[in-house]
């Protein structure tokens, strides 16, 4: 294992390197998972697979873990995911969790991301709208892949005052509790699609049409309670997002991710299901199953479960071992783009998830 910090955030401040809000990202993570911490390092070989030693070797703080370059990080089945200096925001979330229901978690973390990054979609073009590839993939209405999400679990013991379950009363579920590691990968920087089936987008494309929605000069956007859509604007985002690099990527997206994942465990995914509705890229879309079966995917249930409607009938998806992969839309059609060729599997959809994801950790 390679692991190269950072010794303050100064130390990132170079052309290719930049300058990591340690502190802001610090009362950001402890003002919801009191303890926690934050770390930031310029290499590792996977910040999920790092997460999940600790975890294996009993250290199971809340820890924001954050790698400027991944060597080995992955994605699901193992496919790699490298990522330099700048290119790529990467980053793996670890924390004592004890949901309800785990069904729908990657979905719950995915809209979570999309919202923060791109909060309103109406005025923009819709070929650069961010939406959802079911279960963990960011990807533009254009069929363009931004990044993705890979969640991992690990048994332990719950302590008796661990971090963020000290209000929580002991309970089965909290007896039950799982430590969870969310990493997610998101491309910054233009990469070379060289190789990949999917066209890779990056967080550049969409940051002018972010402020343009908004109607404002800087990506200054309120954030709002993630289960009360309709609620007024709690706290203002950082002025730091205008630039739209990984550190004020990453800080735009802490607070309202950690939120979510807290709500989520009290409320489970259905509470979610109408705005997941408004992001999901495959609705009304031809998609072949990895058994060969072909459908139109009609939408996700309360639990997350991708609904495709077969010629046997409508079929709810939920198996870690199902692939969904989207047929290219027809020639003229809206956002037209090439199949993904890494899939998607539901494992957040069925139980405590294991290694769901196409993404990056």
């Amino acid at each position: 294992m390679t692991q190269t910090p950072l010794h303050a955030a100064t130390d990132a401040a170079s052309a290719d390197r930049p300058v990591w809000p340690i502190a802001a990202l610090q009362q950001a993570l402890t003002a919801h998972l009191p303890g926690g911490i934050v770390e930031v390092l310029e290499r590792i070989d996977s910040t999920n697979t790092e997460l999940m030693r600790r975890a294996r070797d009993g250290h199971c703080v809340p820890t924001l873990l954050v790698a400027e370059q991944q060597t080995a990080g992955r994605g699901r089945l193992g496919r790699q995911w490298l990522s330099s200096p700048g290119d790529s925001l990467t980053f793996s979330l670890g924390l004592p969790l004890a949901p309800r229901d785990w069904s729908g978690l990657s979905l719950a973390v995915g809209l979570s991301v999309a919202e923060s990054l791109q909060p309103e979609l109406g005025a923009l073009d819709r070929k650069l709208r961010l939406g959802l590839k079911w279960p963990n993939d960011l990807w533009l209405a254009d069929d363009r892949k931004l990044g993705g999400i890979l969640i991992e679990t690990a048994s332990f013991v719950l302590p008796d005052a661990a971090p963020g379950f000290a209000a929580q009363p002991r309970t089965s579920a909290s007896a039950s509790a799982r430590y969870v590691v969310i990493g997610i990968g998101i491309n910054i920087r233009p990469r070379d699609a060289q190789g990949l089936a999917t066209p890779p987008a990056c967080l550049q494309d969409i940051a002018p049409g972010a402020c343009q929605a908004l109607g404002v000069d800087s990506e200054n956007a309120p954030q709002r309670d993630p289960f009360l859509p309709d609620s007024q604007p709690t706290t203002p985002k950082s002025d730091r997002l205008q630039g739209m690099d990984a550190p004020s990527a990453l800080l735009r997206l802490l607070g309202p991710l950690l939120a979510t994942v807290q709500a989520f465990a009290a409320h489970g995914f259905a509470p979610l299901r109408a705005r997941y509705a408004a992001r999901d890229l495959l609705a009304g879309r031809e998609v072949l199953l990895s058994d060969g079966t072909s459908g139109v995917a009609q939408g996700v249930g309360a639990d997350g479960a991708l609904q495709v409607q077969t010629p046997t009938g409508l079929r709810s998806v939920t198996s870690s071992e199902v692939s969904v992969r989207p047929r290219a839309r027809a020639v003229g059609a809206a956002g037209a783009g090439a199949a993904d060729d890494s899939g998607a599997v539901g494992a957040a959809t069925s139980g405590p998830p294991a290694a769901p994801s196409s993404a990056a950790k």
